[in-house]
């Protein structure tokens, strides 16, 4: 900016010349970029890494399968399981948002005190989409 060299009638001038506030504010900014001390501490991380050996997450977030066969050992997407096990996978089950349907399938000469053990677990649990599959076979034996 040009410095104005006022009017002649001898009053004051009223603007302020800013370039040398300018000029003090550039070489302060430019000190404290200096000045700063460079980041150097480091937080170390223990990423997961993939391997084909890694164990899977035994809830389905589209369907699980409950079964039980004749001997009255219940099973969890095909993997034997017991009634706190399958608690657990249950209630991880009802946590997932939509909610996982449940799909209960016990063989036909299945203990009836194996299945309403397994019911009332089921029961006690926080799940609401519940469905049995495999009666179909037997709607015409009535």
């Amino acid at each position: 900016m040009a410095m104005s060299a006022g009017s002649d009638d001898g009053e004051p001038m009223m603007e302020m010349n800013t370039t040398p506030l300018i000029d003090v504010m550039l070489v302060l900014l430019i000190m404290f970029i200096i000045t700063i001390p460079i980041q150097t501490h480091a937080v170390k991380v223990d990423l997961p890494v993939n391997s084909k050996n890694a164990p899977q997450n035994p809830v389905d977030p589209q369907k699980n399968k409950v079964g039980i066969d004749e001997a009255g050992v219940v099973t969890w997407n095909g993997s034997q399981v017991d009634e706190v096990t399958l608690r657990q996978y249950l209630d991880q089950s009802a946590a997932i948002n939509p909610e996982p349907e449940l799909h209960f399938q016990p063989a036909p000469n299945a203990k009836y005190e194996a299945v309403d053990r397994t019911l009332a677990v089921i029961k006690r649990s926080a799940v609401t989409k519940l469905g049995f599959i495999g009666n179909e076979q037997y709607r015409n034996d009535f």
